[in-house]
């Protein structure tokens, strides 16, 4: 399984590829999820320089530590970890947004009576085809980072739970219940849009 330092420094040393064996690894494996990354660089930052910054900065990181990947595991996973650690490690200490939720008031309204039961909408079989598609991204934009994170991760990149554990370094338990929340969170905000459009049949439970 491919490893990735939890401190990374300039004095971690790559062992293992050769230089071409490194910029065949980093071109095959790395590259092909350039895209992928700044969608979800986008999303964490809501600003597109900085986008930018994050994604090249996850790249240099990926290239200096590739020595940590395993060709043949899931590189995209891999380099989301890394952005998400460079996320969290730098973009959040200038960041004015929080640097941790409050779930406390979004438990309060949106816990379920029974925690251990999965009353979770799939956001790709939600019933919202009648919406703009821009409504949808203002509303996951809106929502705190660490909810948007998980919908993006999993109902628009499509990792599994346990991947998405992996990538941000909580339990599968705590993946799914913030999960929960967040599209619970999500559906309140395009239910809102909805009403004012005149959609309210097309999205109540």
């Amino acid at each position: 399984m491919s490893t990735m330092p939890e401190t990374m420094s300039d004095t971690t040393p790559t062992r293992g590829y050769t230089d071409d064996q490194k910029y065949q690894i980093f071109n095959k494996e790395f590259m092909p999820h350039i895209d992928s990354m700044y969608n979800f660089a986008f999303r964490l930052t809501m600003d597109e320089d900085d986008a930018n910054d994050l994604v090249q900065d996850t790249y240099l990181k990926a290239f200096r530590f590739i020595s940590s990947f395993e060709q043949g595991t899931n590189a995209k996973a891999w380099l989301f970890r890394i952005l998400k650690n460079s996320f969290i490690n730098d973009y959040r200490k200038k960041s004015k947004e929080p640097a941790k939720v409050d779930y406390q008031d979004v438990e309060t309204t949106y816990n379920s009576e029974d925690s251990e039961t999965e009353h979770t909408v799939d956001l790709r079989a939600e019933t919202v085809s009648d919406l703009i598609g821009d409504e949808v991204a203002t509303a996951l934009n809106s929502l705190p980072v660490d909810f948007r994170t998980v919908i993006i991760l999993c109902d628009i990149e499509g990792f599994t739970y346990e991947e998405m554990a992996k990538i941000l370094d909580i339990p599968i338990g705590t993946v799914r219940s913030r999960l929960h929340r967040a599209r619970n969170l999500l559906k309140e905000k395009l239910r809102d849009y909805a009403a004012s459009m005149g959609y309210n049949e097309n999205i109540d439970d």
